[in-house]
């Protein structure tokens, strides 16, 4: 049986993960897409406003924008039969808005939460660091109370980016006998 095209939304603060995560969730599947939304952010070379914990208007509406066309380009790779592992720092209510602009199913949407210690560690070993004008707690902390709880929410501190690869494939997979796409459910946080 072919693979039914699915979306996974990986989120979590940065250096939690994401982009590994999805890279080699991506390469799982025999048609496999890793989307990320940082891309959008990148694109734009004059204008840009990075977003602050402040967010003012002009910093939302730019969120939105690349929320928007993550949504737009996951939909057109799943329509042409690819699995579409989309990944990108959305909190708060900008998680329900993202997940409701894909309109394609099953989505899968993944939180990818480790600690403060494990995100600090991680974030030392990057060759280019995130954190700015956010600081660690801050930004987990947007997610652990300020984010609902959809899909899946995994403590990733001290799990491989395999090891979190299998959790993922594991809590969304179809149950047991089953033709159609699992739906994601929510789990206490970590």
């Amino acid at each position: 049986m072919p693979e039914t095209p699915a979306v996974y939304l990986i989120t979590g603060p940065m250096a939690a993960g994401k982009s590994t995560v999805a890279r080699l969730l991506a390469g799982r599947f025999a048609r496999g897409v890793h989307l990320e939304g940082d891309i959008f952010r990148r694109s734009i070379v004059a204008g840009r406003r990075e977003p602050t914990p402040a967010m003012t208007r002009e910093e939302v509406e730019q969120l939105r924008l690349r929320h928007r066309l993550a949504a737009a380009a996951a939909d057109g790779y799943a329509s042409a039969g690819f699995t579409v592992v989309v990944e990108d720092v959305v909190a708060g209510s900008l998680l329900e808005e993202m997940r409701a602009m894909i309109v394609s199913r099953p989505c899968h949407v993944v939180v990818l939460l480790p600690s403060d210690e494990a995100i600090a560690a991680r974030e030392a070993a990057r060759a280019h660091p995130g954190y700015g004008l956010w600081s660690i707690p801050q930004l987990r902390d947007a997610f652990l109370h300020g984010t609902p709880r959809l899909g899946v929410w995994l403590d990733t501190s001290r799990l491989t980016p395999e090891q979190t690869v299998a959790a993922i494939l594991e809590r969304t997979a179809p149950p047991a006998g089953s033709w159609g796409p699992a739906s994601a459910h929510a789990d206490p946080a970590p």
